[in-house]
């Protein structure tokens, strides 16, 4: 018979077993965050059918996604390292023989161009399509959360299933008054308070907040949420698990400049591993210790924050250019002195072998590789023409959506011409969106008028235009739909160049296209309707770094007005000459710059925030 020690510690080790099997589920791996192992349509809530079409959605995209490599570190590792690493999407290698490696403590960016396969790679990562040590869960935010009766507050304690399995045990043993119960429910405690058990709702109300949830919206049910809310709320069940590897594909597109700034504050800290894909080079400066770079199907490893990187890298292009002239320099000599003289004197001709020996030593120990710049991107606005002032007039504009809710705006009073560069900041909910709204007809004012001149052109760019398009024809095919007078495909597919998409991407469905490659096509929709005034409401969402750069060059050359909504400090600073803050029902301009309007958001989240201990 097993003595009384050995039975305990084998409950033990079943018990931590299922903590391990429990903490996995926690982690946010991505079966487990997207419900896959549920089994039975027929007594599926609405919210876990609708995870699991989610992750049939998922399932689809994986199948036409192959991958290789070998684990590189011991398998009880903190560490990630994946070796002769290759990776396919819809048959199109994505990386080739290259190398990624991950380390506890480090946060990475990961950048590259659109379509270089950012996503793909964390959505492989994210579904251990590649060897990593098992003991590292993962979380990999990539939906929002789904619309149910929990509250805001519910849904992130719920993530945390280890604590709350741990709890519900300990309910259960403290009915009992054995010795071996009493036992357990001390170690149970002990562990709780490890975990923070008794803190866990103030921790998940801080999270909450600094994402922009007051008290009444964090008791506020998930289903009377947007979509961009909702996907909030899954940040924060992420940032509440705190796993071993976390994965974040583009976190502030839903957020606005408060909980950027917030959000960078808390990641900069993160004591684990964080791979990250962002688009704002100032975000990344605040929160990466490195960066990855995806360039030619390869992984290419750099220490810091994206400055950093980018200072590095032109170094490294500007000594691989050095080192590539020297070497065609001395090729060019040498073949130019066995070409003359090898035929010649025996003197010369042994000088002429001993030279075509060391050319045939350079080739063979490999050639420096021409640096070839990245192809640079132009976005284009065609001439819109002049209009005389004044060209928008809001004149005592007040509006609400309901008789129930509050003022949006009261008594608003300012004109916008087409020399206007104007960023509209402000927190959520504030009315930054709804204004240019108003602006462009979308809503009409409760009180007041919106005269615009009987001329003006409007585009609007919104966070969810690139899901109106047709994603079963191309965007040449969309392109020609939308404009019949271009009667030739091949000016269509000039006009489509230059918002950056060549070659296959025009002719293949939209569906294969990144999403960033999707907004390029929007872009291109937008801009040929020749508009006069661009509303653009987070139009840098889904782009990467170069196209952004593109599309503030193609803003600064505009000849119409704009009205920019945006989380990314960076592009305001480049195109916005005024700032305007929305907030207490009324806009007001800011006196300074916007790096001074962070610093101010940094300040005074600080001092709202306060972290609990």
């Amino acid at each position: 018979m097993p003595s009384d020690s050995k039975k305990k510690r084998d409950a033990k080790k079943k018990e931590a077993a299922k903590a391990r099997d429990a903490g996995k589920a926690a982690s946010g791996d991505i079966k487990a965050e997207n419900g896959s192992g549920t089994n039975g349509l027929s007594d599926l809530t609405d919210e876990e059918k609708l995870v699991q079409k989610l992750q049939k959605d998922m399932d689809i995209n994986a199948e036409y996604r192959s991958c290789t490599g070998v684990l590189g570190v011991h398998p009880k590792s903190r560490d990630i390292k994946i070796v002769n690493f290759s990776l396919t999407f819809h048959g199109y290698e994505i990386l080739t023989d290259t190398n990624l490696e991950l380390n506890c403590g480090r946060r990475y960016g990961l950048i590259g161009l659109n379509g270089s396969g950012k996503s793909t790679l964390l959505s492989t990562i994210g579904r251990r399509e590649i060897p990593i040590p098992d003991q590292i869960d993962i979380f990999h935010l990539t939906r929002e959360m789904p619309p149910s009766n929990k509250t805001a507050l519910q849904a992130v304690l719920d993530v945390d299933e280890e604590r709350a399995r741990l709890e519900k045990l300990a309910e259960e043993l403290v009915q009992y008054d054995d010795d071996e119960s009493q036992e357990q429910l001390m170690d149970i405690y002990e562990r709780l308070d490890e975990m923070g058990a008794d803190k866990a709702q103030m921790k998940a109300a801080y999270i909450l907040h600094g994402l922009g949830f007051d008290k009444e919206m964090q008791n506020k049910m998930c289903k009377d949420f947007s979509g961009g809310w909702r996907m909030r709320i899954a940040l924060a069940r992420a940032l509440y698990v705190k796993p071993h590897l976390l994965l974040l594909d583009e976190p502030t597109n839903h957020l606005d400049l408060d909980a950027c700034v917030w959000l960078e504050e808390e990641l900069k800290t993160y004591k684990r591993i964080l791979l990250i894909i962002s688009h704002s080079q100032d975000f990344m400066n605040g929160v990466c210790t490195n960066i990855i770079h995806i360039h030619n199907k390869k992984l290419h490893s750099y220490g810091g924050n994206y400055d950093a990187f980018v200072k590095t890298r032109d170094e490294l292009l500007e000594n691989q250019a050095k080192r590539y002239n020297w070497e065609q320099s001395q090729i060019s000599h040498m073949k130019d002195y066995i070409a003359r003289f090898g035929h010649g004197s025996a003197k010369l001709a042994r000088q002429a072998q001993s030279k075509e020996k060391t050319l045939a030593k350079m080739v063979a120990g490999g050639l420096t590789e021409k640096v070839v710049a990245d192809k640079t991107l132009q976005f284009y606005f065609p001439s819109c023409g002049k209009i005389p002032p004044p060209v928008i007039m809001v004149q005592n504009v007040s509006f609400k959506y309901s008789k129930e809710t509050p003022w949006i705006y009261k008594n608003l009073e300012f004109g916008v011409d087409l020399d206007s560069r104007i960023a509209l900041v402000g927190p959520n909910g504030a009315g930054k969106s709804t204004l240019l709204k108003l602006i462009v007809g979308e809503l009409v004012p409760n009180d007041g008028l919106v005269r615009k001149h009987s001329h003006l052109k409007i585009a609007r760019y919104h966070q969810h235009l690139h899901e109106h398009l047709d994603l079963d024809i191309s965007a040449l095919d969309y392109m020609m739909k939308c404009f019949p007078d271009v009667k030739e495909r091949e000016e269509m597919r000039k006009i489509i160049g230059r918002y950056g998409l060549t070659g296959r991407q025009q002719i293949c469905p939209i569906r294969q296209l990144s999403d960033g490659q999707r907004c390029r096509v929007v872009f291109a929709w937008l801009a040929w309707q020749v508009p006069h005034m661009l509303l653009l409401d987070e139009p840098t969402n889904h782009l990467d770094i170069e196209t952004i750069d593109a599309l503030a060059d193609a803003l600064n050359d505009f000849e119409g007005g704009l009205m920019l909504v945006s989380h990314d400090f960076r592009l305001i600073s480049q195109v916005a000459k005024e700032i305007w803050v929305c907030q207490d029902s009324t806009v007001t301009k800011w006196k300074g710059d916007i790096l001074s309007y962070k610093e101010h958001l940094r300040k005074r989240i600080m001092h709202d925030n306060a972290r609990p201990e």
